[in-house]
């Protein structure tokens, strides 16, 4: 199913910090209209001239700039779903502070589609950075880069972004030239520094190509022992990272589910993409009874075969 024709900026109330769009709408096309208003939407998904609304949306894919703004679905205000009926369902609105009815924007974001096709979607935005600032601190092994991701963030710091690639931990400071320079200094005083190229916040589209890609997620105190099995991955410092892995899936899933974390296989694969799904399955199939009686969206698609 298609929705490139649903690709429409429906209002953006840049007064209240809100836009309500349609699912079709590409992410660099959203952001360029939010721009003239001076806001944004703060996330930095992969592929912003390809990902739509709601492909974004159906895969949660926030990118790093989840650490300073949250994830989407902190961002998400409200939804408009067509069920598998024809049924149209729709919660949320165009306040920040919503609390009436069921939470289908939470609920729909992550869901790969499986309980209803999203059609448009309300987001609350922030103003455009006056200024942003890259750092990078070059580390000699996973240790260290645990070490260092941890003082950055028990320090009195507001970074929007930090991620460690092999080798290096990148910082993302936004703000005014004043807010950046207090926040660098602070940084150079705990470790060397050096001016961190824009385009480190790319790695992750670099990873993907013909070895298999994995995600993964850990504690922000797990990071090392998380990223040590692989060669080339980005991790950001929530812990969620990405991986190119072409070994034995299910001995590392294992460890993974063992360490408290998660491992699952991105593109098309013969294996189980997912991994356990704990005790949340029964909820998740539930909800998939209730919204999708029959099975008709993505079937098999998720998480225990939903």
């Amino acid at each position: 199913m298609s929705l490139h024709r649903l690709d429409q900026v429906i209002e953006h109330a840049w007064a209240d910090l809100t836009v309500t769009v349609e699912a079709g709408c590409t992410i660099a096309k959203l952001q360029r209209t939010l721009a003239e208003h001076g806001q944004r939407l703060a996330i930095d998904p992969l592929w912003p001239d390809r990902a739509t609304v709601g492909g974004i949306l159906a895969t949660n894919d926030s990118g790093a700039l989840r650490l300073g703004y949250g994830s989407l679905r902190d961002l998400i205000i409200g939804v408009t779903l067509a069920l598998a009926d024809g049924t149209i369902a729709s919660s949320g609105g165009k306040v920040v502070k919503n609390v009436a009815g069921y939470d289908l924007p939470k609920l729909a974001t992550g869901s790969l589609g499986t309980l209803g096709v999203i059609t448009r979607a309300v987001f609350r935005l922030h103003p455009l950075p006056r200024n942003t600032r890259t750092l990078t601190i070059a580390v000699d092994d996973v240790v260290t880069m645990q070490r260092v991701i941890l003082e950055i963030l028990d320090a009195q710091l507001a970074p929007a972004s930090i991620q460690a690639r092999k080798g290096n931990i990148d910082i993302l400071l936004e703000g005014t030239l004043d807010g950046i320079a207090a926040q660098e200094a602070s940084i150079k005083q705990m470790h060397t520094v050096q001016e961190g190229a824009p385009g480190v916040w790319m790695a992750r589209e670099e990873l993907f190509g013909e070895t298999p890609v994995v995600k993964f997620t850990t504690l922000p105190s797990r990071i090392s022992s998380a990223s040590a099995p692989f060669s080339r991955y980005v991790i950001q410092a929530t812990g969620i990272g990405y991986a190119q892995f072409d070994g034995d899936f299910a001995g590392l899933r294992a460890a993974m589910e063992h360490d408290g974390g998660s491992l699952a296989i991105l593109g098309r694969t013969t294996l189980d993409a997912w991994g356990s799904p704990g005790d949340a399955l029964p909820l998740m199939r539930a909800v998939k009874e209730l919204l999708d009686p029959k099975g008709t969206l993505n079937p098999g698609r998720f998480v225990g075969g939903i």
